[in-house]
């Protein structure tokens, strides 16, 4: 059965993204989360103009190859411009969960769930075959964390404290036992990979 996990750069104080972030301004204040993808001299095999430090290639690849589909929360979709079309990864098809509708929705590659985390992980499953299915966002995350629906967690932790924005996780309802798996040090950021236990 494949997997479910989140692979997202985050602040050491637990950020995704910085202050005022929104469509049309991306994460706000926060672009440097992602220097990483563009500060090394390693071209991604998986994503066109990306050029990492070799041990965050190795890393980012690894990931990116096991992605089947993805499915983010309406903040990020938002943010992240994908209204206008497109997806996060070049090959997976995108599901968005939101309460709300998405006007103008018409790329063929985006599928827009309604009915709960639970449906959304299900749909997202179901498209990635046997491949995984990488979850985005802060809300979906910590909601397939609730549900007992995550396998992974990876933290593209970069060193910077920006004191402020979308935090990673929200509130939980109860403790979530990890097990780091690796701990790859890259320039720029750490790359922490943790199996959920359950």
């Amino acid at each position: 059965m494949s997997k479910v996990f989140t692979a997202l750069s985050v602040s050491v104080d637990g950020y995704i993204t910085g202050r005022d972030p929104g469509e049309g301004r991306g994460l706000g204040d926060a672009t440097m989360l992602f220097d990483w993808y563009f500060d090394g001299d390693t071209p991604s095999q998986v994503f066109d103009g990306f050029r990492l430090s070799e041990p965050s290639a190795r890393v980012f690849d690894a990931l990116a190859g096991r992605v089947g589909a993805s499915l983010a929360g309406r903040n990020t979709y938002d943010d992240s411009g994908w209204i206008h079309g497109g997806t996060p990864h070049p090959a997976a098809p995108l599901f968005v969960l939101s309460h709300r509708p998405v006007p103008g929705m018409s790329d063929d590659r985006q599928t827009l769930v309604t009915t709960g985390i639970e449906d959304a992980v299900a749909a997202a499953r179901d498209a990635a075959g046997d491949k995984d299915v990488a979850l985005m966002g802060g809300g979906v995350v910590t909601a397939a964390l609730a549900a007992g629906l995550v396998d992974e967690l990876i933290l593209h932790q970069v060193p910077i404290l920006l004191g402020g924005g979308r935090p990673y996780f929200q509130s939980l309802p109860e403790h979530v036992r990890l097990r780091l798996v690796e701990a790859v040090p890259a320039p720029g950021v750490t790359h922490l990979h943790y199996e959920v236990l359950r």
